[in-house]
């Protein structure tokens, strides 16, 4: 009669704000510069992976689509 829903969300959220805390401290401790290059890289990082999805995007809308069979006798 005791037993209450376990619910694992709250302590989910706990143990990633503990871990955004032990990010933080590392990156206080190895100095500005070093935050400095990881935004750098991850910035760099970003806009290329966005750039060849946009690419990429564009090269797939330009091929002709076939038109399906049932489409073809209707028209």
């Amino acid at each position: 009669m005791g037993y209450r829903r376990k619910d694992t969300r709250p302590r989910v959220a706990l143990w990633m704000l503990v871990a955004l805390g032990d990010v933080v401290l590392v990156l206080v401790s190895v100095g500005l510069p070093v935050l400095v290059a990881l935004l750098s890289v991850v910035t760099v990082t970003l806009a290329g992976v966005a750039g060849w999805r946009l690419s990429r995007r564009g090269a797939l809308a330009r091929e002709e689509s076939p038109v399906p069979a049932m489409a073809r006798r209707r028209a």
